[in-house]
């Protein structure tokens, strides 16, 4: 499953590196809102949420909808600007409508509220459907869209003073540290683009992302099966210092796409979700399960397995290929005889490597 972004008619310098503050506030948010999405910053996170004025803590809390499970796209801006109050009033030039929208959709998750849907400002249905989705979701998440809908200015005035709370609480003392890190990695991107090209730069943002052999595409490996274009507008990279194990796409009609990356020098990535998928199918099957519940003690031999389950070599050698192809074997010939085993570690990170795939 992927996101792909069609590069057709995208000049090669749209397709650009850049560091957003107003992207990285989000980031932090959304760790302070989830924190079991990110153990790294357990610490970080509950110190901040300890100093919090009471006024503030509950500003966050009524609005995390923007920011908890999913970005609302205007948080992650195609356009960035060198600081955040420049990025602020970006989204306030954003009109009614559209914002609305978008943060309907992220609090919702409305399909009434696509480009083809009505307006939930002004269509009934649309309004009905987006306040039924989010009664569906709790009491809060239903008061949060009724104040949109009703009155969509004073909320909007209200999640700015809320961000701008935010940076002067706790982001301005972490911002300047943070750019310069994010600054050296857009740098180290551009400069990588110019070398060895774009493949080779977004080898470097994420095992998750890759260019199509002809250049023509974007593919991201994400639980998903979405298609949108770039056009002459572009693709925007963002680094995120505390965006791990997320990659941020916004890939929503009538939005340029921008993806949020986990910045180097974090955690690993996250294997293939297709991998991850071939394991879990492999151990799937109840041989398979009994020949790794062998192997797990130690390597054997296809005749030793065969032996100790009663069954043909034959059937042995078609699950260990199986295995093998999945990446949860190794193998080691000792004279005429080859020596498979379980790999450990691979198996053991099975799990973490599902949930990151899941939240990636």
């Amino acid at each position: 499953m992927t996101l792909r972004i069609d590069l057709t008619g995208t000049p090669p310098e749209r397709i650009r590196f850049a560091v957003s503050p107003l992207a990285e506030l989000a980031a932090v948010l959304h760790v302070l809102a989830a924190p079991d999405h990110h153990p790294q910053h357990a610490g970080w996170a509950a110190a901040v949420r300890a100093d919090l004025r009471p006024e503030l803590a509950d500003r966050l809390h009524e609005a995390e909808f923007l920011w908890r499970s999913s970005r609302a796209d205007f948080l992650v801006p195609a356009r960035p600007r060198a600081t955040l109050a420049a990025e602020l009033d970006d989204v306030d030039r954003i009109d009614d409508d559209r914002y609305v929208r978008t943060a309907l959709i992220s609090t919702c998750g409305s399909p009434r509220l696509g480009p083809a849907g009505g307006s939930p400002l002004l269509d009934p249905a649309a309004r009905a459907d987006a306040l039924d989705r989010a009664q569906a979701r709790g009491p809060r998440q239903e008061a949060f869209a009724d104040r949109l809908l009703t009155d969509p200015g004073s909320v909007r005035a209200r999640i700015r003073e809320t961000l701008e709370q935010c940076a002067e609480a706790f982001f301005d003392a972490e911002w300047p540290a943070l750019a310069a890190r994010l600054g050296q990695d857009v740098r180290a991107k551009a400069d990588l683009t110019v070398r060895q090209g774009l493949a080779a730069a977004l080898a470097e943002v994420s095992a998750a992302v890759s260019l199509t052999a002809d250049g023509g595409s974007l593919v991201l490996d994400k639980l998903q099966d979405s298609a949108t274009a770039a056009g002459p507008a572009g693709v925007t990279f963002l680094p995120s210092v505390f965006g791990h194990p997320h990659l941020v796409a916004v890939h929503a009609a009538g939005w340029q796409p921008v993806v949020q990356y986990p910045v180097a020098g974090g955690p690993a990535d996250a294997v293939p979700l297709d991998l991850v998928q071939q394991r879990l199918e492999a151990l799937a099957h109840p041989v398979r399960l009994r020949l790794v519940r062998t192997l797990a003690r130690g390597p054997h031999t296809t005749g030793e397995l065969a032996h100790a389950w009663n069954l043909t070599a034959p059937e042995v050698s078609r699950h260990l290929a199986a295995l093998r192809r999945a990446g949860l074997l190794t193998a080691r010939r000792r004279g005429r005889y080859v020596h498979h085993a379980l790999d450990l570690p691979a198996t053991a990170a099975l799990g973490a490597d599902l949930l990151a795939a899941v939240l990636r």
